[in-house]
């Protein structure tokens, strides 16, 4: 990649991100986004079709660092669907102000779908080499991973409102046990 182009995209997404940090996903706008990196509206468009499209840029690399740590983690014995657990709350830590936009009050529709699609295809991915149990009263796998992705994103979401105190890696902990116990006994 010509090392202009790369300059360019790099304060492209700069600006899109200390954008949504300041005024939250849905607020703001190309012309904003183009303002802040100093740059025209007719070179966004000539590599973005849109916000969402730069958005889903940033997505993309979560992808793949998810899926770079969860093959790492996914022979550690763990419980299995939640490799990607530890990796994301690790960078939800690194870029507190960031996930807070995109998943507190200011978080966009796109912005929170995004984030939504990117854990389902982890967890698809990793419930697809666990043998099907075969019972007749076994839930769809489907049902599982939508019950993953909500609880994680729920915790994951407090976790952030709350300020991320508690570290990384309890909360992963703490995840783990509540998926694989469930709730404790009253």
């Amino acid at each position: 990649m010509d090392r202009r182009v790369a300059k360019t995209l790099a304060l492209l997404e700069q600006a899109h991100l200390s954008l949504v940090v300041e005024n939250g996903y849905d607020a703001v706008t190309v012309e904003d986004i183009c303002a802040r990196a100093n740059v025209g509206r007719s070179t966004f468009y000539a590599h973005f079709t849109g916000k969402d499209d730069l958005h889903r840029r940033g997505v993309e690399a979560l992808r793949h660092e998810l899926k770079v740590h969860g093959a790492a983690a996914s022979g550690d014995g763990d419980t299995p669907g939640l490799a990607f657990s530890l990796p994301m709350f690790e960078h939800a830590r690194g870029h507190l102000d960031l996930y807070r936009a995109l998943t507190g009050s200011r978080a966009g529709v796109v912005a929170m779908e995004s984030i939504r699609q990117v854990l389902c295809e982890a967890v698809r991915a990793e419930l697809s080499s666990v043998a099907a149990t075969g019972s007749a009263t076994a839930p769809p796998r489907e049902l599982l991973v939508q019950h993953v992705v909500g609880a994680y994103l729920g915790i994951l979401t407090w976790w952030l409102d709350a300020g991320a105190q508690i570290p990384p890696r309890e909360m992963d902990a703490m995840f783990r046990r509540l998926m694989g116990e469930g709730l404790p006994p009253t």
